[in-house]
């Protein structure tokens, strides 16, 4: 007989990871994400954090989650769908639709759950998800949770992605769906062209703003805003609250009656307990600081322009980034866990990354300067990691991780 868990106790690369110390992941953090952490006492300068604005400590948001709390305790007990839908979560939705200049919008408990939902409600039996290679986990989930099928074109290839939809033919309901910005190599999808071959070949555009909410567009609105496009170029625009707006959760903006079917038939949105009053009242909280202060994504875009050259400077490949999202390409996986490792020692987060999350052969070191941090920080930072990759690049890989 097969035993269900044998995968689990076959399952050896974390142990090798751990047993050889350079495994990177679950560590306990004993302070805030700030542009400076504490792991075991000691302080750590924070590269590895999406917390792009520097709003998750901020002491206004923490002023709106308590005052939520205080006002609607600490959880709702419910879904929306029956008693877990707040003043909190209707004001959320009213202030993100105008934010992202659409008719409506849907708040989900996470991005994850999001992604699930809104995917699966809309793509049904007969229809076609179309996804880039490089989308994030949580949209090729959603396609699979779905009826219908899926097709996959190559990484911002338009020719590819125009072959696909043609070949999909004129019966079939079509909706294709791209990350606004990759998160691991921080390039932005070529919007305004998926679009016009949309429109061509009569398939439907879902635009996921994860990582280019707060980041991209002169205020902060995002990708359509990034490339002046409107709700006449794209449908429906998605998000997480998880990285520019400090907090968790998901949201889907677009037609009033878009969002209202899937309001309705979105499984993860119906049978789940509804986002915690705190943190909707924190994710408000964020678009009118966004909003009121572009000052910070000057300073977002200024810091990361600022690591880019130095980056550069030291001969680093850092790939195709347009974003302040800087991917430190290493290739090699055994070399980019002992880079983060040597990069911890001396006090510097990052994230290794390697395949799957990566093509293969292209692991690298995601790097983030948030708009917080200081010159003295980013200075101090670019010291340290121009030390450590002199040191590990010079060294043979072993057969320990490939």
């Amino acid at each position: 007989m097969t035993d269900i868990f044998a995968k689990c106790r076959n399952f050896t690369i974390a142990r090798q990871l751990m047993e050889s110390g350079i495994y990177p992941y679950f560590k306990e953090l004993e302070s805030e994400q700030a542009p400076e952490i504490t792991i075991k006492g000691k302080k750590f300068i924070m590269f590895g954090s999406n917390n792009y604005l520097g709003l998750a400590n901020d002491p206004r948001m923490k002023a709106a989650a308590i005052d939520a709390v205080k006002n609607f305790g600490t959880g709702v007990a419910g879904s929306r769908f029956l008693n877990g839908n707040t003043v909190l979560h209707m004001n959320l939705e009213r202030k993100l639709a105008a934010f992202k200049g659409r008719e409506a919008a849907l708040v989900y408990a996470t991005g994850y759950q999001m992604n699930l939902g809104v995917i699966s409600a809309l793509v049904g039996k007969g229809d076609f998800a179309i996804v880039d290679k490089l989308d994030h986990a949580s949209i090729l989930d959603g396609c699979r949770l779905s009826h219908g099928e899926i097709r996959r074109y190559k990484h911002n290839n338009m020719s590819d992605l125009e072959k696909v939809l043609k070949d999909i033919g004129p019966r079939h309901g079509k909706l294709v769906i791209v990350d606004g910005v990759f998160s691991m190599e921080g390039d932005i999808a070529p919007v305004p062209e998926i679009s016009g071959l949309c429109r061509k070949y009569g398939a439907r555009l879902m635009v996921d703003d994860a990582h280019a909410t707060g980041v991209l567009g002169k205020r902060g609105h995002g990708t359509a805003e990034h490339f002046g496009l409107t709700s006449k170029d794209v449908d429906l625009v998605v998000g997480t609250c998880s990285k520019s707006l400090a907090s968790v959760g998901g949201f889907a903006v677009g037609d009033a009656d878009i969002i209202h079917y899937v309001q309705h038939v979105s499984r993860s949105m119906i049978f789940s307990a509804a986002l915690p009053p705190s943190s909707a009242a924190a994710i408000a909280q964020a678009l009118d600081i966004i909003d009121t202060e572009p000052e910070r994504i000057e300073k977002l875009w200024d810091n990361s322009r600022y690591l880019m050259e130095r980056f550069r400077d030291m001969g680093l490949n850092t790939g195709e980034t347009q974003t302040p999202i800087i991917p430190v390409v290493i290739g090699d996986n055994e070399k980019t866990f002992m880079l983060w490792r040597m990069l911890y020692d001396n006090g510097l987060f990052t994230n290794p990354v390697v395949s799957p999350a990566v093509p293969p052969k292209r692991s690298l070191i995601r790097v983030v300067a948030t708009a917080t941090h200081t010159r003295e920080q980013l200075d101090r930072a670019l010291n340290i990691f121009e030390a450590c990759v002199k040191k590990i690049l010079k060294k043979k890989p072993s057969a320990l991780v490939k």
